[in-house]
């Protein structure tokens, strides 16, 4: 269905919006009266589930209109282009259309640019049918389109569509998992729509990344009151790592004999770092405490065979060159996270120790991202990991029991009636609230690792390779999936070294000797595990390579 068909379409949604509205009103009346209410019916807790339906019909009566008044703007525009006669020069032509916006400004009561913004934002959302259409049947704000226009700036046309299909498409090639769009938060779904387009720009985030770090600079805007706005423009990781120090300070700070919120003392702590003074309270006698950041990347990525973004912890999609100088500095509060190169599903925490207590809640940040609560966006490592059902009534510690929660939304937990669902080894909880609306977890969306060059990823088919061999070589070359594994990572490390040529097993040691140990013989604290994790993680040679069928 085209953008017209679907304006025409919209009064019917809002009509039935209306009579929705108008039928609840109604209700909520008789019950204010007390006219035909039944013995059984509790009058406060309807009329409080009447607020919460009017708000859905409201909300969606709003994104309704909002694509009524996008398909208007950009329409105004294009009919106002469409009677300048077709012979005129460009500079008529360009008159002509900023004559259609400041009309629209005047209309709407909005400055020219906003009015050139939202004329700019209302093209590029009717120019994506999907995203159209969701916005005008109410499954989405117009908050939320804003965000579509927003990132798919800059993209080409085809980029654009691709963008919406995987967000708005179920039949897409590889659609987004978790909640649709519209049932997240609008900074939720920017981040799930920045990190996509991120990997799938024309241009590499290293370049783009290059041209942003020669654009830094420091801005200063004078404020009311006596106050003052000083912003800084950095890489990701200098601002994350300036962010993370001044807030463990704060952290360290805080005390029954300070008054200073944390708000308050992070500015504190960095004008007296910036200015030497020295003179923010005790600054220099309270050990500041470790942030703990994870980076998580793709194992290609991670050995340089490609430039695959990573993500860090807090930020968002970073240059795998970031990535690497970050690990490679040996910055030991940024945690290495690899991702299979199959999926995207994460693998291991690199680590210098292995502690329990702490290796769970690492995965557990690693796995939900941020609290798991539905429109939280706190990804504080000071979140609570919480048991999902609590420990008295049976609950076990383990990933699937476990989920992250900052301490506002952990304490709502348990003084309501939230329930979260059970989480998965890969998904965090969704959660059912005290009206019994559900709201789907906020999957993180991994996206499949791109393989470099002359390396075959292994699917779940066997692959057979025969190709003319001279005498007293292997046979042919078969890749199969292995039977069983126990975990993400031992299914690639299996698959890979399936796909490697065989060889002859190695004689018997004779005699035995007593110099292979059982990994079962060892403490989770022993030093030995401890050399074992904090190794990197490589790769065998390609099996494939030089093959006839491998492209040179």
């Amino acid at each position: 269905m085209g953008i017209s068909g679907i304006a025409s379409g919209v009064g019917q949604g809002i009509q039935a919006c209306v009579a929705a509205f108008d039928s609840l009103d109604r209700e909520d009346n008789l019950l204010a009266a007390g006219v035909g209410v039944g013995a059984d019916v509790d009058v406060l807790q309807r009329r409080y589930e009447i607020r919460l339906e009017r708000l859905e019909l409201t909300a969606r009566l709003e994104a309704q209109l909002a694509a009524v008044k996008a398909s208007d703007a950009a329409g105004a525009v294009w009919f106002q282009q469409a009677m300048t006669p077709p012979d005129a020069s460009v500079h008529d032509r360009t008159y002509a259309e900023m004559s259609a916006i400041e009309e629209i400004a005047g209309v709407l009561t909005l400055s020219s640019a906003a009015a050139g913004a939202f004329v700019e934002q209302s093209r590029r959302v009717c120019a994506l049918p999907p995203a159209f259409e969701a916005l005008s049947t109410g499954a989405m704000s117009w908050q939320h389109a804003r965000i579509v226009a927003d990132e798919t700036e800059g993209l080409t046309p085809d980029a654009a569509q691709a963008l919406v299909a995987h967000f708005f498409d179920p039949d897409a090639p590889n659609p987004a998992r978790g909640a649709a769009p519209g049932d997240l938060a609008p900074a939720r779904f920017r981040a799930r729509a920045r990190a996509w387009r991120e990997r799938h720009h024309p241009e590499s985030i290293g370049k783009r990344h290059a041209k942003g770090a020669a654009d830094r600079r420091m801005e200063y805007t004078p404020d009311r009151d006596g106050m003052a706005w000083l912003s800084l423009y950095l890489p990701g990781d200098t601002a994350c790592a300036i962010w993370n120090r001044t807030t463990a300070t704060a952290r360290g700070l805080q005390g029954p004999d300070e008054t200073r919120t944390l708000t308050q003392l992070r500015p504190d702590i960095a004008a007296s770092l910036l200015l030497g003074t020295g003179n923010t309270a005790a600054i220099g006698k309270v050990p500041a405490p470790r942030a703990d950041v994870l980076v998580t990347v793709p194992v290609f990525s991670l050995l340089g065979l490609t430039d695959e973004p990573a993500v860090l912890d807090g930020f968002g999609p970073i240059p795998a060159s970031m990535a690497r100088k970050l690990i490679a500095d040996g910055a030991d509060s940024f945690y290495r996270v690899i991702v299979d190169p199959r999926d995207g599903a994460p693998l291991e925490i690199g680590r210098t120790n292995y502690r329990l207590t702490e290796t769970i809640k690492r995965w557990i940040r690693m796995r939900d991202g941020k609290c798991t609560f539905p429109g939280c966006s706190n990804r504080t490592p000071d979140n609570d990991t919480d048991h999902l059902t609590a420990w008295e009534h049976g609950g076990t510690t383990n990933v699937s029991n476990l989920a992250q929660l900052c301490p506002k939304h952990h304490r709502l937990k348990h003084n309501s009636q939230w329930i979260p669902d059970p989480a998965t080894r890969n998904e965090p909880p969704g959660w059912t609230s005290p009206t019994g609306r559900h709201y789907k977890p906020e999957h993180p969306d991994p996206q499949p690792t791109h393989w470099p060059p002359r390396i075959l990823p292994v699917d779940a088919a066997v692959v057979s390779f025969e190709p003319e061999a001279p005498p007293d070589t292997p046979g042919p070359l078969a890749i199969t999936p292995p039977a069983s594994a126990e975990s993400a990572e031992d299914l690639m490390w299996q698959q890979l070294v399936a796909s490697m040529p065989a060889w002859p097993d190695p004689p018997p040691e004779e005699p035995p000797g007593q110099n292979l140990l059982d990994p079962d013989a060892f403490s989770l604290t022993d030093p030995l595990l401890d050399d074992l994790y904090a190794r990197l993680a490589f790769l065998p040679p390609d099996p494939l390579a030089g093959h006839p069928l491998m492209p040179l």
